[in-house]
């Protein structure tokens, strides 16, 4: 035993040493007084040189100096929010007395015109024009069409003296109905000159025919896609739709037995899809597919019928896709679901409460269904039905013909891919009937959406508010009026009008709304038209593309702190009020949590569906100044080489004369106050604040200007800046753009920094939030590019009441803020350590510390690697992030995104198929080969000989479907994430945080008269262990399937449409279809069947 103590000793003194060792690691001691001192010295030169180069002090003066003129009024919101859905509705009922014009002229047109087969007549075709041939002649239809770029057609080249005509490729050219139509509407020509002449600020007017084509004003070229094929047909898009017929509720009936296999599902499944597309927001829908069983496309819609827009029928095309054919067709069971959902839908006040139709595809019809007519549906024959008898058999025609004919509906025969869209179309003239026997001349808006057809769309993507690329039109019906067509209800087509909502909400200034304050519009159905939060594109790799829901995006899903949805039920029922929310908003691309407490305004438009809502920023944002100063004086100042206003603002409008649109806006209120453009049309309001701004704020321009010719400027300081709520900015540029790091910082591409008609500029955001006078510090990383931007908002102050006034600021480079850091961040080696407690000299240079300046919203603005600057700290260190926010230094906040985009974790079912052997491969592509050939037999028709287009269009519009679906990788989703907000009453903060063997120590430190807390962390003890990175990684919030199910079908508060036509007494409804004549190789199509067999038992 004695033995053994002296190597028993030795252990515990080694134990002992390593205990101590453990002990001084857990206890390196961080002075929190040596960082405060750090923090307040780093304060002071933070203030000296930013309020230098900024020159705030001045401005704060100058406005102090100006408050014995200046008054502060508190903006009225419900006097407002009336003022500008005046101005909305004035400017909405100029556009649809245009389209009224245009449907009187082609009605009258056709009244006096009797119909010519033989006509032969030229016209402009806009696939056509200016192309000549070998010889150097124009081609046929192609004739000499002038045009020129125009700014207000988003300078395309147009001819606005000429309209002219687009076909589809689908339809031919020189069909006598198509000839007689368009001699017709060449009578618009002037209508559409006299129209743009009275309201310069229309855009595209155009006439949509029943037979097909679409006649634009001004003329353009129209550019095919890449195939050659002109796939767009006007009859298809929803102004047409919604115009030529009333709401209406549809069950699509689809037989999947096992005699639809092959190309017949194929062209069912084309069918449906497009039936889909005829469909929009205040319509509701259904699919049922049948055999001997009933079986409905999605489950979760059992026994109901759902609002038809575009989530929902992008699901239903999904579903409908992954229909497989067994088993017999047993048409009666199916029949009577269709009609008890619809009848059930109209006793419980439910669907669209107008229009009711069955839609049959099928490829023929046996049973004995008689029986279930007389039961549902007659003698009253509410509910029409319209049958698709598929492919080339032609047997059970005369059945399938009759279940149309007996329910008011319309027969068609449908063999190729490529009649599908016309076939289609039939079922939206019958509907069509009532309203036009009436003459009833309905005018309807559209919902929002984006006009990706016409030239150079894609590039404006890019370059305009996310929000206000879209538009909405304004259309109304064309109907015959001659007598003896009267009970047929001819529908000539649709007459209507493009109008970009960005112009409908310059109408609300964005200068009275102020820095957090907006205007919106929405549609009866709640859907939104303009919010500057809304953001139809997505980002797919490096391409912008319109997100799959983009204009069924609701109310609720922006303005989502609406929780009892108190704000949308009263907008969408039209009402006229108020209500005030406390909200977290986000600025910096959702980054950066705010509480606001928002006070909303709204009202409806009349005569169209929308409602026009306004909110104003309780604080400050109901607050404006107004000043008052000379023209002459203003005039002087404005003029200032440095300075600059909105372009996206309207201080005059300048789109009304054509000579006024080569103006910019500070040139048409130049010329506009120097009385040389005395027509213009300008907000005197804004344009005497803008004077104002630029008396106050000349005096600052001076002092830049000073600064450059006497001082050397500190290397670094880039840009000084400054901006007024009048969207004035003054701007100058320290550093040349050869030295600057910030190349990109407030030039036009930086629309974040600029007054936009979306929004104010981050800086302005930032600053107005924060304690005036105090500087607010963020970091910038343009796709690293990093800098650093400080601001100040400067206020004004008259009777008691304080308003804001503007921000100002300077942006400076990183390398510029390390080294005053660096310096101050270090004692030196002849400190004093005799009464500090810890590590002692202390600095940040030190391989023991790491130091970093964190702002307000937890990122970091520095940090010895670069590649931190910028990231959340919780991603650089998230054991002392943890911490902070245990303590209650930092507060999360959570936030939600209800139009974010996720990656599809669902597969094609049919993408993923084994390959059993080498021998399925061949077989498969054999198979391939044949259907492919088969598919172009069987399309081939007589027609095709001469006008190949039918099969090229169908198939090309097809199958580019298809390849997009599979490409897709993204879908719409709902996401939370986390934001984080500093307390600025918790002024510092020290801890050990027990890491495994360690204890890390860290110092907070709030940096006075900023946003900015300095973090000295021990470097020696790794947490990450114990503590993984805190993200701010947005996370889908996923439903379960009874909760997704019930989300899908809820039906919101919405607004029916206020005109129903679905009965005439008059209706002639014996014209209801009828079968063309169509031979088929018998050979042909016995060997397909039989080869087609032999290798499905293969396979």
């Amino acid at each position: 035993m004695e033995g053994r103590t002296p190597g028993f000793m030795k252990l515990l003194r080694i134990l002992g040493f390593f205990c101590l060792w453990i002990t001084a690691q857990a206890q390196m001691k961080i002075p929190p007084e040596t960082v405060q001192q750090w923090a307040s010295v780093f304060s002071a030169q933070l203030r000296e040189f930013t309020t230098k180069y900024s020159g705030s002090l001045l401005l704060q003066k100058k406005l102090k100096d100006v408050e014995s003129i200046v008054k502060i009024v508190e903006l009225e919101g419900a006097d407002l929010v009336k003022d500008y859905s005046d101005e909305i509705e004035r400017m909405l009922g100029s556009k649809m007395k245009s389209v009224k014009r245009l449907a009187e002229s082609a009605e009258d047109a056709d009244l006096y015109h009797d119909f010519n087969a033989t006509l032969e007549f030229d016209y402009y075709n806009s696939m056509l024009i200016n192309t000549m041939d070998e010889d150097g002649n124009y081609v046929e239809l192609g004739g000499e069409f002038p045009l020129e770029e125009n700014e207000h057609f988003n300078n395309l080249l147009v001819n606005t003296q000429q309209s002219d005509i687009q076909i589809p490729t689908n339809v031919y050219n020189k069909d006598p109905n198509i000839l007689n139509a368009i001699y017709n509407s060449e009578a618009l020509n002037d209508v559409f000159i006299s129209n743009f002449q009275k309201d310069p600020t229309l855009t595209w007017q155009f006439f949509g025919s029943s037979t097909g084509f679409f006649r634009i004003y001004p003329g353009i070229k129209w550019t095919p896609d890449s195939n050659g094929v002109a796939a767009f047909d006007c009859r298809n898009r929803n102004w047409y739709i919604q115009a030529a017929t009333s709401p209406k509720d549809i069950i699509i009936m689809v037989d999947i037995s096992g005699s639809m296999k092959g190309l017949k599902m194929t062209i069912a499944k084309h069918t449906i899809n497009t039936i889909l597309d005829t469909l929009g927001e205040n319509d509701f829908v259904n699919v049922i597919a049948y055999t001997d069983y009933v079986r409905y496309v999605e489950p979760c819609f059992r026994g109901t019928l759902v609002q038809a827009d575009l989530d929902n029928r992008e699901h239903f095309k999904l579903l409908v896709e992954e229909l497989h054919v067994k088993g017999e067709a047993k048409i009666k069971n199916a029949m009577k679901e269709a009609f008890k959902i619809l009848n059930e839908a109209r006793a419980n006040g439910q669907g669209s409460m107008c229009n009711q139709a069955i839609m049959l595809i099928t490829d023929g019809a046996m049973e004995d269904f008689e029986s279930v007519f007389e039961e549902f549906n007659w003698p009253e024959r509410r509910v029409r039905v319209f049958t698709y008898l598929i492919g080339r058999e032609m047997t059970f025609a005369q059945n399938t013909k009759w279940i149309a004919c007996n329910n008011k509906g319309y027969y068609t025969h449908i063999s190729t891919l490529a009649d599908v869209q016309e076939n289609v179309m039939e079922y939206l003239h019958v509907l069509s009937r009532p309203m036009v026997i009436n003459h009833d001349h309905d005018i309807i808006w559209t919902e929002a959406y984006m006009d990706t057809v016409l030239p150079n769309t894609k590039e404006l993507f890019t370059t305009k508010a996310q929000s206000l690329l879209l538009m909405t039109s304004v259309a109304m019906p064309v109907f015959s009026k001659k007598k003896e067509t009267l009970s047929h209800g001819i529908l000539l087509g649709v007459v209507g009008s493009d109008v970009p909502l960005m112009e409908v909400m310059k109408l609300a200034p964005r200068y009275m709304l102020g820095a957090h304050g907006y205007a919106f519009l929405i549609t009866n159905n709640g859907y939104i038209l303009a919010h500057p939060d809304l953001r139809p594109l997505y980002k797919d790799g490096k391409k912008l593309k319109p997100k799959p829901n983009y204009n069924s995006v609701d109310l609720s899903e922006v303005e989502w702190e609406d929780t009892d949805e108190t704000l949308r039920t009263a907008m969408v029922r039209g009402e006229t009020g108020s209500i005030s929310l406390s909200i977290r908003a986000s600025v910096d691309k959702g980054k950066r949590p705010l509480y606001l407490v928002n006070d909303y305004f709204y009202t409806n438009i009349d005569e169209t569906p929308f409602s026009f809502g306004m909110v104003l920023t309780k604080g400050h944002g109901k607050l404006m100044f107004v000043g008052n100063v000379s023209v002459e004086e203003g005039l002087h100042d404005l003029t200032s080489p440095d300075l600059s206003i909105a372009s996206e603002w309207t201080y005059c409008e300048t789109d009304i004369d054509p000579a006024h649109r080569k103006f910019t806006q500070l040139q048409a209120a130049i010329r506009y106050l120097l009385g040389k453009e005395p027509d213009l049309e300008c907000d005197e309001v804004l344009l005497q604040q803008t004077l104002f701004d630029a008396v106050v704020t000349a005096p600052v321009e001076a002092y830049w200007n000073a600064l450059m010719l006497n001082d050397r400027v500190e290397p670094g300081v880039e840009t000084a800046f400054l901006g007024t709520r009048s969207g004035l900015m003054r701007i100058m540029r320290y550093a040349g753009v050869e030295t600057r790091v910030a190349k990109k910082f407030l030039t036009p591409a930086d629309k974040d920094n600029l007054f936009t008609i979306d929004h104010f500029p981050l800086w302005y955001r930032l600053a107005v939030e924060n304690t005036p006078g105090s500087f607010y510090y963020y970091p910038i990383n343009d796709k690293g590019v990093k800098y650093i931007i400080a601001t100040t908002s400067v206020t004004v102050s008259s009777e008691g009441r304080t308003a804001m006034a503007g921000a100002i600021g300077v942006q400076m480079s990183l390398d510029m803020l390390e080294k005053r850091f660096w310096a101050i961040a270090k004692q030196p080696s002849d400190t004093d350590c005799s009464n500090i407690e810890g590590v002692c000299p202390l600095s940040c240079e030190s391989v023991d510390l790491n130091c970093f300046l964190v702002d307000n919203n937890g990122f970091t603005l520095l940090s010895k690697e670069r590649n931190e600057v910028g990231r959340f700290f919780g991603e650089v260190d998230g054991s002392v992030m943890a911490s902070l926010i245990k303590m209650g230094m930092f507060k999360k906040v959570s936030l939600f995104d209800y139009q974010a985009m996720c990656k599809n974790s669902h597969h094609h079912a049919s993408s993923a198929r084994p390959l059993l052997s080498p021998f399925y491969g061949m077989v498969a592509l054999i198979r391939w080969i044949f259907s492919n050939t088969l598919m172009f037999l069987l399309d081939f028709n007589l027609c095709g000989l001469w006008h190949s287009d039918y099969f090229v269009d169908a198939k090309a519009g097809y199958h580019t479907t298809h390849k997009q679906k599979k490409v897709e990788a993204l879908q719409p989703c709902d996401t939370a994430y986390p934001g984080f907000m500093y307390d600025s009453s918790v002024r510092e903060a020290n801890s050990l945080i027990k890491c495994g063997r360690c204890q890390k120590m860290f110092v907070v430190q709030q940096i006075p008269d900023s946003n900015l807390v300095l973090v000295v962390t021990q470097a020696d003890c790794d947490c990450s262990r114990q503590y993984g990175p805190i993200l701010l990684e947005p996370k889908e919030i996923k439903y379960n399937a009874t909760v997704k199910c019930n989300r899908m079908k809820s039906q919101k508060v919405r607004r029916r449409p206020e005109s129903c036509h679905a009965y005439h007494p008059k209706e002639n409804a014996k014209e209801c279809g009828g079968a063309a004549a169509i031979s088929l190789s018998t050979s042909l199509f016995s060997a397909s069947l039989l080869v087609s067999l032999v290798l499905h038992r293969w396979t």
